[in-house]
């Protein structure tokens, strides 16, 4: 009992502590109390606004006397709702008051349901403006009724005409609504001038199927009944066939924006009649072609906006004024979506059905998916239909549309259909702002996430590269490699902070990735002592990889101290406050190596990359490294086996040969591309065909510009030294010029018998470079072994006396 009533007091006073220490925040069941109240409020102005419109008048001798308890009102919400009604609609604004209520409505259902404030500040002013607005124009037309623009709109119009008169205020006005439908509505002189071409092709179709209809009531019915049989047919079929040709020409929709599109995802088939043939009656009875929807571009990096969530502890607070780049630093290369060639579709429907029937292989369906660059043609063959006879033909098909890389998938997998895959006439280019502006993208909760184009149908693919967990890059000279490699920077330069992600470049080239040598102090890592950032030559690769390795060593000390298996769980329980950083553990950032030109790092350093590059692709994605290797020889000496099976994520260009195509995908297909971006991209599964996302040099140049611009850190991120067998570094012999913390360190290496610079880390919170020259001085005394590449050091002195032995020993002589 006596122990108790001694940690009462305590435990009340730390309480009491913790409680004064902790600021007071809004919790989320404030916000859903607030957001109700606010729901509930907006209601109560509605009816109290629409009651006053009713009985407004029979209620405006009785607004001064509502103190007066015995006073009645008409208004549906009492003397509350006539006071409120008098003050904001007859005393404020009139009928744009309204727009108060969807104000206070939407701000309850944001606060309900917790989402961004940004967005909810932009409904405020563009709302607030419209009010304004508003009341002028009411007061400016409706002078003789108040209660339409309310005092305020009808004081301010006269205010406006006794300065700049009737005409300056109506100019006025006039580009106060401008202003709101361009920046609120998004209103653009493409737009309505699409509106008005969509309308007029929409009357034509119907004045041309109207004539038609009446073609087809004006024959006599005499010579049904007089001509033969053959005769008849002609007859019937006549109006039929010339309707189809009159309405071909007006067969040619144009997705001029994405706004225009229906937000419906289900798109509305465009339905083709095909060409009768007397004889026998064609099984196509319809010629089906999809496009999919154009995606909403979000205008703002969704990025800039996220709220810091990481608990006590935020690994951003040393970069808290960073802004992530905008959308506005990209170029849009394509005015418009997808434009759809119905001559090109319906000729090469027409090419493949009869290649096919010359072999015999009749068709029961076929449907046609329009994408940027390759237009997919999917045909359900009759019953007792070989799919491999279909596969064999893929050159007879090729040759009949006159077409370069014609790929069949036999069958689609997912569906029961064998999939064509035609290149367009006239691709469309598939800009970076596009993806990057792509709702899929913006809103993806993915740790490392990579935008790398557009798939067939039209929608943003989007990958996570934390899951690949490694990617291999293969195409020919020319085919896009390095574009790629920029779309996968350029995307995770626009989701991840500084703070999160660090690159490590490896450019063999010397003039693909100079550019991010402007981000050095923001996103890069790099050696110590080394003066740039982007390694450009092979020779120091192979102490970067090393150093990578080393690294990673270290970063699994962290996570077995930790009690963790992967860099999130470790990460999220730093930033929880339960690690001690005085034990050695840091916020850990995710580290990408890139290699631009693989090929040229085996053919000049061989083992001594294929080794570590290995060790990393086995073990490192646990700890947040990642590997992305480009190649534009995918030979088998280039990629070898090793390489080849942490690699289960693959991208392909075009590639020269199919052997080609089987080593870097393990099957065919890459030899039938397009090239300018055309990949195909495997995680082991499915092969996706993709169109790369485009990106110029001056686009990288504009965002590397705007970041580095910004305040960076002191230096780049440093990797851990490293130190060769045959490094040739002199150890120090000199007792004179040993550290200052010498002695504590062996005494720590001996109780621990364990010979790492990662221990004296954590045991004498010193950086790595002053614990490798401890473990160097350490070495040169004899105390611990040499060098055992991963493994820890050897420790040559068993126990403490044994040590201080040692130590008398070298003050006597």
């Amino acid at each position: 009992m006596a122990k108790t009533t001694k940690k009462e007091p305590l435990q009340k006073k730390d309480r009491s502590e913790s409680d004064a220490s902790k600021p007071w925040e809004i919790t989320k069941q404030h916000k859903i109390v607030l957001g109700c109240l606010l729901v509930l409020f907006s209601i109560a102005l509605a009816i109290a606004f629409i009651s006053f419109y009713i009985h407004g008048q029979v209620d405006q001798s009785a607004v001064a006397e509502l103190t007066n308890r015995t006073e009645t009102v008409q208004n549906w919400l009492g003397k509350f709702g006539a006071f409120l009604a008098d003050l904001i609609v007859h005393n404020g604004f009139g009928l744009a008051s309204f727009l108060f209520v969807r104000l206070f409505f939407l701000t309850g259902i944001f606060l309900i349901l917790n989402l961004s404030s940004k967005k909810l500040k932009g409904i405020w002013f563009w709302d607030l403006f419209a009010i304004i607005i508003l009341s002028v124009l009411f007061g400016f037309f409706a002078t003789s009724l108040p209660e339409l623009g309310g005092v305020v709109g009808y004081e301010l119009n006269l205010f406006l005409q006794d300065y700049i008169g009737k005409t300056g205020t109506l100019l006025t006005l006039v580009f106060g609504l401008v202003v709101y439908l361009i920046f609120k509505l998004k209103l653009s002189p493409e737009k309505v001038q699409s509106f008005f071409e969509n309308t007029k092709k929409d009357i034509k179709t119907d004045l041309s199927s109207l004539a038609m209809s009446k073609n087809e009531g004006a024959y006599n019915l005499e010579e049904f009944a007089v001509a033969e049989q053959n005769e008849l047919e002609d007859i019937v079929l006549k109006p039929k066939i010339s309707q189809f040709e009159i309405n071909k020409e007006s067969l040619k929709p144009t997705i001029s924006h994405s706004s225009e599109i229906n937000l419906d995802p289900i798109t509305k088939p465009i339905i083709v009649p095909p060409p009768f043939n007397n004889d026998t009656v064609n099984p196509l009875d319809s010629f089906v072609i999809e496009t999919a929807q154009e995606e909403d571009i979000i205008e703002e990096n969704l990025a800039s906006r996220l709220v810091s969530d990481f608990g006590l502890f935020d690994p951003t607070l040393d970069l808290s004024n960073y802004k992530y780049p905008t959308i506005d630093l990209l170029k849009e290369y394509s005015t418009g979506g997808i434009t759809i060639n119905q001559e090109e579709l319906e000729e090469n429907k027409n090419k493949i059905v009869d290649t096919l029937r010359n072999y015999k292989i009749e068709i029961a369906q076929i449907k046609a998916t329009v994408g940027p660059s390759v237009t997919l043609y999917e045909i359900v063959p009759e019953a007792g239909i070989r799919i491999s006879k279909i596969k064999s033909l893929e050159d007879d098909i090729a040759l009949s549309l006159s077409a370069l890389g014609i790929r069949i998938i036999a069958p689609i997998p997912g569906k029961g259909t064998i999939g064509i895959e035609v290149p367009n006439k006239n691709p469309t280019m598939v800009s970076m702002k596009s993806v990057i502006g792509s709702a899929k993208f913006q809103e993806a909760e993915m740790e490392l996430p990579i935008a790398l184009g557009k798939t067939i149908s039209n929608e943003t693919f989007v990958v996570d590269l934390a899951k690949m967990p490694h990617l291999l890059m293969a195409g020919a000279t020319g085919q896009g490699k390095s574009v790629g490699l920029n779309a996968v920077l350029t995307s995770l330069l626009y989701k991840k902070h500084p703070a999160e992600v660090k690159f490590v470049l490896v450019d063999p080239k010397k003039v693909e990735l100079t550019l991010f040598n402007k981000i050095e102090r923001h996103y890069l890592a790099k050696l110590p002592d080394t003066e740039d950032a982007i390694i450009t030559d092979n020779a120091k690769v192979v102490n970067t990889l090393n150093s990578l390795c080393v690294e990673m060593d270290n970063r699994y000390s962290l996570l077995k101290d930790a009690m963790v298996r992967n860099i999130k769980e470790y990460n999220d329980k730093f930033k929880s406050r339960k690690l001690n950083p005085e034990n050695g553990h840091r916020f850990l950032p995710y580290i990408i190596l890139v290699v631009d030109e693989f090929a040229d790092l085996i053919m000049t350093a061989g083992k001594e990359v294929e080794i570590p590059i290995a060790r990393l692709a086995q073990l490192a994605r646990a700890i947040g490294i990642h590997l992305i290797i480009a190649t534009q020889r995918p030979s088998v000496n280039v990629i070898t086996g090793l390489i080849k099976a942490n690699f289960p994520a693959r991208i392909a260009f075009r590639v020269t040969s199919k052997i080609d195509s089987r080593t870097i995908l393990d099957t065919q297909g890459a030899d039938q591309l397009i090239g300018r971006g055309d990949l195909l991209y495997t995680n082991g599964n499915d092969v996706v065909r993709v169109q790369c996302a485009f990106i110029d040099t001056p686009e990288v140049e504009k965002i590397t510009d705007f970041i580095g611009s910004q305040k960076a850190y002191a230096t780049a991120y440093l990797l851990p030294e490293f130190v060769g067998e045959d490094s040739g570094i002199n150890l120090d012999m000199d007792i004179s010029e040993r550290d200052t913390l010498f002695r504590e360190a062996a005494e720590i290496i001996v109780n621990a018998q364990q010979g790492s610079a990662s221990l004296l880390q954590r045991k004498l919170k010193l950086g790595y470079n002053r614990a490798g020259r401890l473990i160097d001085q350490l070495e040169a005394a004899g105390i611990v072994g040499p060098f055992e590449g991963s493994k820890a050091r050897s420790v040559n002195i068993l126990d403490m006396s044994s040590l201080d032995q040692f130590f008398n020993n070298e003050q006597n002589n």
